[in-house]
């Protein structure tokens, strides 16, 4: 767990594409592995962990835990409809769907918004919705490919 924590800071904190308004990029995929391999809990962990950690030894602004919250919820949310489901494309969509929409396009919008103090809509609009409608189908693939590779080398506890 801890090397996908390390994993998830370099990929989010270095190896993004980062704009005033998103973020591209692909740190979700540790926070993924760990939520299928040990579940909601772990993948909760871990996900508020690697904001938190990456915020304060990495981050450009001041630490702010909504965020942090976004990043339990994304690990719980994967961990909740992965674990021991891990290649079923039913379980992959549904927690993608949850995890990009609710979370990562309204709820850190409304971060942004409290942080700003800009208008909630015109932050999501354009830029964000364009990142959630590329983020969707490239999540669904690599947590495909992730799932089959976890499966495949017997990866998966219980």
């Amino acid at each position: 767990m801890a090397l996908m924590l390390a994993m998830e800071i370099v990929l989010t904190r270095f190896l993004s594409i980062n704009t005033p308004h998103v973020r591209i990029g692909f740190g979700f995929l540790p926070i993924a592995v760990v939520a299928i391999m040990y579940g909601p809990i772990s993948g909760a962990i871990v996900g508020a962990l690697a904001d938190f950690m990456g915020a304060n030894m990495f981050g450009t602004a001041a630490y702010f835990p909504g965020f942090t919250l976004t990043g339990f919820l994304l690990g719980a949310t994967y961990g909740v409809f992965m674990y021991k489901r891990a290649g079923k494309m039913f379980h992959i969509v549904a927690s993608v769907l949850i995890v990009t929409v609710a979370w990562q396009l309204f709820m850190d919008t409304y971060w942004l918004h409290i942080i700003w103090g800009t208008p909630y809509f015109p932050l999501m609009f354009p830029w964000r919705l364009v990142r959630t409608a590329i983020m969707i189908p490239t999540q669904i693939i690599l947590i495909k490919a992730m799932s089959h590779v976890i499966e495949k080398n017997q990866l998966l506890r219980g």
